[in-house]
């Protein structure tokens, strides 16, 4: 199984707002949805998967256990709690969301209980996030690289986060990129706009563009029905080598999240 180059995220959306973003992406042709226990949103996902009348089947569900749910006793019971606000008997894609602070939990332990959960069918496919190279190692240890579908990572123009990601891609681990439009700040850079002129598109158009041709997964989110509808375009844009390495210049170590507590050391 492959991991859709395009999907929706929704961090940061709840309720009747993720509702209403999740119906219109489905009605658009989105048919993968990102979520997450932290989000506070699964239910209200759920709803509205369930409301789309989309088939189960055409859809790739992704969700990630929160680091207060990964020890062996608690992972598997979660997701299940997880499934049920999902109104679905498994998911697609499940992720550790972050590592456990401080290692409080193994990284064998959670990566070993996540597979199992694979076994027994609740998830699809097992993978990690905001993981560095000697975190990706150690889930290697535990569940072999095989096992580990994808690292989700924040990857945008400014923060390209080339060690981890040629690591990653050597283990043929997939790259997933979130805050790809550096919660939209590179949206108004000069080189990305001048590019986006020249091939007539928009400035998101050309972020995600580029980061699907460099082969990773988006999950752009959004709650206007133009920017869903132009974001599912970026698909058949093609770039040009020029505008590759115009933006591959753009690369600043700009990382927007490291939150206090929760971020391991990065690479």
């Amino acid at each position: 199984m492959t991991i859709p180059a395009f999907g929706l995220g929704t961090f940061r959306l709840k309720d009747d707002v993720v509702i209403a973003s999740v119906k219109t992406a489905l009605e658009l042709g989105y048919r993968a949805i990102d979520t997450a226990q932290i989000y506070e949103n699964e239910a209200a996902v759920g709803q509205a998967i369930e409301e789309s009348g989309v088939a189960r089947s055409d859809l790739f569900i992704t969700t990630k256990i929160w680091i207060e749910n990964l020890s062996k006793d608690k992972l598997i019971l979660s997701l299940k709690e997880s499934l049920g606000k999902l109104r679905t008997d498994y998911v697609d894609l499940t992720l550790i969301h972050w590592p456990s602070p401080s290692d409080a939990v193994p990284v064998a332990e959670f990566m070993q209980a996540l597979l199992e959960a694979k076994k027994i069918g609740l998830t699809r496919q097992i993978g990690v996030s905001n993981f560095t190279i000697d975190l990706m190692q150690q889930a290697i240890d535990a569940v072999g690289a095989e096992n580990i579908a994808t690292n989700q990572i924040e990857l945008s123009p400014y923060l390209q986060n080339r060690k981890v990601v040629e690591w990653a891609q050597q283990h043929d681990i997939h790259i997933t990129s979130y805050m790809t439009l550096a919660y939209g700040k590179a949206l108004a850079d000069a080189v990305i706009t001048r590019i986006a002129e020249k091939h007539n598109a928009t400035s998101a158009q050309v972020i995600l563009a580029w980061a699907m041709q460099l082969g990773y997964a988006v999950i752009p989110s959004s709650t206007r029905r133009e920017n869903l509808q132009s974001n599912l375009q970026a698909q058949t844009l093609k770039l040009d080598a020029e505008d590759m390495t115009a933006i591959a210049a753009l690369d600043c170590n700009g990382r927007l999240v490291s939150p206090e507590g929760l971020a391991p050391h990065w690479d």
